[in-house]
């Protein structure tokens, strides 16, 4: 039987949630399709791609993925606190917005929203979170 190993290409569904048991992708969603990948050429997370080597056809498990093998831990010299006639008007927390930097567009999530300053958060969202997926590998090519 086969299994997968590093240079595998598989398609697999998956649900990853937080530690709290929020749900934050799925592939198992309406409209979704198993995702496809080929292990080792870095598309995919570590602890993710860890997770399904040894894994057989039709194989399902929960993998625990520490933020170290996911998107990192929060660097700090990704937030910023900028003046607030910086950003668009009546900008919010939670809310995301695009700056352009030296290497180019950056994804920022609004922090915080003060009478003079907003705080900007470049880290990506699921910076300094473990994570835990539910795996199935449907094929392995």
């Amino acid at each position: 039987m086969k299994t997968v190993d590093v240079n595998s290409t598989v398609s697999v569904n998956y649900t990853g949630r937080l530690e709290d048991g929020t749900v934050f992708d799925s592939s198992l969603n309406p409209g979704r399709e198993p995702l496809s990948a080929t292990l080792g050429q870095g598309s995919l997370i570590p602890g993710f791609e860890n997770g399904l080597i040894g894994m057989s056809e039709g194989e399902s498990k929960t993998v625990n993925i520490p933020c170290t093998e996911a998107y990192g831990v929060v660097n700090e010299q990704l937030i910023a606190e900028v003046p607030k006639d910086r950003v668009p008007e009546g900008v919010e927390a939670g809310q995301m917005l695009q700056t352009t930097t030296q290497q180019g567009p950056m994804n920022v999530v609004v922090k915080e929203v003060n009478e003079d300053h907003v705080i900007l958060d470049a880290n990506h969202p699921l910076a300094g979170k473990d994570l835990i997926f539910d795996l199935e590998v449907v094929s392995i090519d």
